[in-house]
């Protein structure tokens, strides 16, 4: 029985294991073989292009029509420029979209000095990302604006929080449009849509608003596809029709944007009473609000268009009559920002402060679930609250890292008792080792008999084999949460702790390949193998200190059974040393200082009851003293 726990062990081992060095082989060697394919078919296409004027390189490599700068494609229009405290911009007249917008309190990289984010993006430039809104009529119904209609607008007119601006287009043929756009401080905007009919017959009109981009980009703020732990692409909360999924909104996630692309699918005719629909990165979102009194049709829709994959994400709202001398009005919002989580949540109630502990007594929703624009991901039940402890140690604090230790702390805390039984246990097992290591040579030849009397030693130490193992399997779920929280929410980007950490949702960037700065370089540029450097071998001060604790808290734990185990178990601070070195540094921070806190309970725990430990070893050593069991 021993023998086959010890064979299970072993193949468990042996797969981790392959697992961990098959993917620095078999995932980042080809993405390296890749990368230099695509650039020698860059390369290739540069050629072909600059032997052909009017030509540039589409997001697939090959040659496309010439695309416009981002400056160019907005001089396609004349504008209304959008000044808030949080956005800039500006507004096309032709076709009256919101396609230029930048994010004032964001910006590109962790440097206070780098360009703010940008958010929209006019057709004509790649990538272009916009907003537009309008009005569907009857087959055959003619004279209703387009994309390409040029509105009207007074002169001097600048889009503030306080000064909406308004947009009129007349079709000549007896129907006038005005468009009402207005702003907030923060992200929203509100479209109010207005229809006079001055003809003499009577015309049936449906209001639409779509989210469109026009290809998805790999680089930058919006680079998308990066992590599988994050989802990105078309999103809405939809549903809410009495009697239909019991009356619900339901939270429509349709594909993340390269599967988008490979499977181009089509979800047309998703029937909702309000709601909201929409488009999300990372960080960032673009969602379409309508009335929630309104029954709509959303869509998500991909198709290409002149060589280029155009994602939307739609909506249709009921259509109504206009009869003649009559006029109509339709409301639409949209939300064009950072997903920040209470401002997400403020939007959801209509402004109304919510705590987020409250869950009795909530105000009825103005937006169904729009904090779930987050991807909090199927741990929702942990991620939450775990983000929600940050957020409060963080007002407490004010620094990001200190507040994921206080946040190690206080699962320390709540974990204590089940953790102290636990380490008991590994120190009664510690102690009795030599005992144990006894009955497998007095009973070598007899497993069964060897297993018994192992059984009757553990049953007369009171100690339970299994209890060693409970606060790590507690602790994975709650690792791969705080993973989550670190990775999907914006409140974590750019975030700094101390020193040379100015941003706990990246790497460490420290390395010991320059000698952790000392030396003035950079590992990437090296020949041929810089990937590599910066990739794999990039491993900063954080994670060998990480390292470090793993080793001391896996020397402190009782040796395995077998020999050949204790070797595997002695490679794993190495092996867990390379993987963490491309995680968040947060999350090694957390980890790193979880070891720590757990190490200092083990070794009063192990002083308690006299066990021999390896931090007394190592003060022995650099002491000159002898030390004892205690």
């Amino acid at each position: 029985m021993q023998n086959d726990s010890n064979k299970n062990t072993l193949m468990f081992l042996v797969c981790a294991f392959a697992i961990l060095i098959g993917y620095q082989f078999l995932v980042l060697g080809p993405q390296q073989k890749q990368r230099e394919a695509e650039l020698r078919a860059k390369r290739a296409a540069e050629a072909q292009v600059a032997a052909q004027p009017g030509m540039t390189l589409g997001a697939d490599g090959t040659p496309q029509p010439l695309k416009l700068s981002r400056d160019e494609a907005k001089a396609q229009s004349p504008r209304i420029a959008v000044d808030t405290p949080a956005l800039s911009g500006s507004i096309a007249l032709k076709g009256a979209r919101i396609d230029d917008l930048w994010l004032k309190r964001f910006t590109q990289t962790a440097d206070k000095n780098s360009p703010p984010v940008e958010l929209f993006r006019p057709e004509g430039a790649e990538h272009a990302w916009f907003a537009d809104f309008g009005w569907a009529g009857i087959a055959g119904m003619s004279g209703l604006p387009t994309p390409q209609t040029v509105w009207t607008a007074a002169p001097g007119q600048v889009l503030r929080p306080t000064t909406p601006v308004v947009l009129t287009y007349d079709n000549g043929q007896g129907l006038v449009f005005t468009r009402t756009i207005s702003v907030d401080a923060d992200a929203m905007f509100t479209v109010a849509d207005t229809v006079r009919n001055q003809g003499g017959a009577a015309v049936a009109l449906a209001p639409y608003a779509s989210v469109q981009r026009q290809g998805i980009p790999t680089e930058g703020p919006h680079g998308l596809g990066k992590t599988q732990i994050v989802y990105e692409g078309g999103i809405g909360v939809l549903g809410g029709i009495d009697g239909v999924k019991d009356g619900k909104y339901l939270l429509q996630n349709q594909a993340k944007y390269p599967k988008w692309k490979k499977d181009k699918p089509l979800q047309d005719n998703l029937e909702s009473k309000g709601g909201w629909i929409g488009m999300t990165d990372k960080y960032w979102l673009a969602a379409l609000v309508p009335q929630q009194s309104e029954m709509i049709k959303g869509r998500f829709q991909v198709k290409p268009v002149s060589g280029v994959d155009v994602y939307e994400s739609a909506f249709t709202g009921s259509p109504r009559s206009l009869a003649a001398g009559a006029t109509i009005t339709n409301t639409t919002r949209l939300f064009a920002g950072a997903k920040t989580v209470p401002l997400l949540t403020r939007y959801e109630y209509g402004g109304k402060p919510v705590v987020w502990w409250q869950f009795w007594n909530r105000p009825t929703a103005a937006i169904p679930s729009f904090d779930k624009a987050v991807d909090w991901g199927m741990f929702e039940v942990i991620t939450r609250p775990i983000f929600n402890v940050l957020e409060i140690f963080y007002k407490l604090v004010g620094n990001f890292g200190v507040a994921i230790m206080l946040l190690t702390v206080t699962l320390k805390l709540i974990l204590f008792p089940l953790a102290d039984k636990s380490y008991e246990s590994m120190a009664k097992m510690k102690k009795i080792a030599p005992e144990v290591e006894k009955l497998k040579a007095k009973f070598k030849d007899d497993p069964a008999k060897q297993q018994q009397e192992m059984m009757g030693l553990y049953a007369k130490e009171k100690i339970n084999p299994m209890m060693g193992c409970v606060p790590m399997l507690i602790q994975i779920p709650i690792f791969y949460s705080l993973y989550k929280v670190l990775t999907v929410t914006i409140e974590m980007r750019h975030a700094p702790f101390f020193g040379w950490i100015t941003d706990l949702s990246a790497r460490d960037p420290s390395t010991f390949m320059n000698l952790f700065g000392l030396i003035h370089w950079d590992p990437a540029t090296a020949p041929m193998i810089g990937a590599f450097l910066s990739g794999p071998l990039h491993i900063g001060v954080w994670p060998l200190l990480y390292g470090f604790t793993m080793w001391l808290t896996t020397a402190m734990n009782p040796p395995a059974g077998d020999p050949l185990q204790q070797k595997i178990f002695q490679l794993f601070p190495i092996v867990f040393t390379f993987t963490l070195s491309q995680f968040a540094v947060g999350l090694v921070i957390y980890w790193c200082w979880s070891n720590v806190l757990t190490i200092i309970q083990q070794y009063i725990i192990m002083h308690r009851y006299k066990v021999e430990n390896p931090i007394d070893k190592l003060i022995a050593r650099f002491s000159g003293k002898s030390v004892g069991a205690t």
